[in-house]
């Protein structure tokens, strides 16, 4: 999400040198408010954000669900309240004609989205999406492999939209996450909004209980994707489900990425549900017992470009028995593995963005390069292990592709 001209000091000065240790994510410090909203010239129409089309060959369907565990209570807020989430389930579809694209994030939480981060309608629309609400699921090839997708620490789960709408256009069947009070905003069906309720400042200790509470999330999601394979519909009440959906999601195929926390979460579920086959961490630390431990499956580790290394990634690999590799995206920072990478240089014209602003959030290289080749490889090491489509850019660097290096 762009931020306001007045943010901008704030978020680099809090950026930290390198990208490890990554214990507090500039992420989260980036929704401060700020001291003034930008606004467009008189007459000038707002300004149109976009992400990089999915280059897939097949449409993308998807649909959002609300999902009540009655089994936890949720621990971020009080009065001993039950786990809520928000998904959204992005697909092949079989056709789009008749069926709208679905808005990047709901209305309510779009507008406490661009007044936290200093933006308005009138001055920037955020991305539009290529996922037509309600479109009937392709069952050709089917079932379809799932990958879950958790964001990082703030985050919305629609900060990976640029990689989640690439898998689906190319076959698989996609589950955003949404960490309710740690994600910025969740909004109900009812228009609800269920905000952020964490300190600026967390301890380890508490960002590692936040991590299980994922985990156990992303189990809870498998347990629900499971009942609507099989054609129920417990959790999602009068929610009705995209024509073909039943049948269509091979569990026995599920991988996991996520970004930041998100990634950090992906090997702590891996951890703890023996479901989850593969899984991929885009530039967070670990943590819990899973970065002493490691994992006996496979578990891809994708970090930006920086000075040091990540401890708890040296110990991961060293105690991980199941296939292994670090890559590192040359130029790359933190919020390279966001929608940040193709919309803050977007914004930097209208909010003041420096080049060397610019470098500090995202790095320094192109952005839809950047994302071509993440996308390139999250596919490769998802197609070798949900898909059995070996590929040779997982065993050694590549000539197509100079900006990855292999760290381990």
């Amino acid at each position: 999400m762009p931020l306001a001209a007045a943010t901008v000091a704030a978020v680099l000065a809090a950026a930290p040198a390198s990208a490890a240790p990554r214990a507090v994510p500039s992420e989260t410090v980036s929704r401060s408010v700020p001291s003034a909203t930008p606004t467009p010239a008189s007459g000038t129409a707002p300004l149109a954000l976009t992400l990089p089309a999915p280059t897939g060959k097949d449409q993308v369907g998807t649909v959002a669900l609300h999902l009540v565990d009655p089994t936890r209570t949720d621990p971020l807020v009080p009065g001993h309240q039950p786990r809520q989430l928000m998904i959204s389930i992005w697909y092949p579809a079989a056709h789009t004609h008749g069926y709208p694209t679905a808005p990047y994030t709901p209305a309510a939480a779009a507008t406490h989205l661009e007044a936290g981060l200093g933006t308005s309608p009138d001055a920037v629309t955020l991305p539009a999406t290529v996922g037509h609400v309600d479109a009937p699921v392709d069952r050709r090839g089917g079932p379809h492999p799932v990958v879950l997708y958790s964001p990082g620490s703030g985050e919305d789960r629609e900060f990976g939209t640029a990689q989640v709408e690439q898998l689906a256009s190319d076959g698989y069947i996609v589950v955003t996450i949404d960490p309710t009070h740690d994600a910025g905003e969740v909004e109900f069906p009812d228009g609800t909004l269920a905000l952020s309720t964490l300190p600026t400042q967390i301890s380890d200790a508490f960002r590692t209980e936040l991590i299980d509470l994922r985990a156990a999330d992303a189990s809870f999601v498998i347990n629900e994707l499971t009942d609507i394979h099989h054609g129920g519909n417990p959790s999602v009440e009068h929610t009705p489900l995209p024509t073909g959906l039943k049948g269509a999601l091979d569990l026995s195929r599920i991988g996991m990425f996520g970004h930041s926390d998100g990634g950090a979460t992906a090997a702590t579920a891996m951890r703890d549900d023996p479901r989850i086959k593969a899984g991929l961490d885009m530039d967070g630390t670990l943590y819990g017992p899973v970065a002493t431990s490691g994992l006996h499956r496979p578990f891809l580790l994708l970090s930006a470009q920086d000075l040091g290394d990540d401890p708890t990634w040296e110990t991961f690999l060293a105690h991980s028995t199941g296939w292994k590799r670090w890559l590192r995206l040359t130029d790359s920072e933190h919020l390279s593995f966001t929608d940040a990478e193709a919309i803050y240089p977007q914004a930097a014209p209208l909010l003041g963005f420096s080049s060397a602003d610019l470098a500090q959030l995202v790095g320094t290289l192109d952005p839809t390069r950047s994302i071509t080749v993440q996308r390139t490889y999250i596919e490769a090491f998802f197609g070798q292990y949900l898909e059995h489509q070996p590929s040779l850019l997982l065993n050694a660097p590549s000539p197509a592709y100079p900006e990855i290096q292999f760290v381990h």
